[in-house]
């Protein structure tokens, strides 16, 4: 019986620096934000003719993700992760992704390491 479990292409601690966040100090600051995006696609077709046409250019994806990342500030962490998941979606070979938007400078007022929203969107 074939594996069930989806071909997965992983870019992981994208990071920049943004002004996204509700408070008037991070959209006039900005801080440090980094993304995890897993994609979920079938990347046999690629290995099969070794053809970079018939998968997800990785070096592309980032710097569409790292666009949306710097662009135009959000308030809150869903919506930037719902953004890069559509530019994920974009490509025609990607079934699904998992997009995590870490905050690791967020203002708790208490220690922690980082503050993650992760969200997982299929295609329709």
């Amino acid at each position: 019986m074939a594996d069930a479990r989806p071909d997965r292409i992983a870019v992981r601690g994208l990071t920049a620096h943004a002004f996204h966040g509700v408070y008037e100090a991070e959209r006039r600051l900005g801080q440090t934000f980094r993304v995890d995006a897993v994609l979920e696609l079938d990347t046999g077709p690629a290995a099969a003719g070794d053809d970079l046409e018939r998968t997800v250019n990785y070096a592309e994806l980032a710097r569409a993700l790292h666009s949306v990342l710097t662009g135009e500030p959000v308030d809150l962490l869903e919506t930037l992760a719902q953004r890069l998941a559509d530019v994920c979606l974009e490509d025609p070979l990607v079934d699904a992704v998992e997009i995590t938007v870490h905050k690791p400078e967020a203002d708790l007022g208490v220690p922690f390491d980082d503050v993650t929203v992760t969200i997982r969107r299929e295609r329709t």
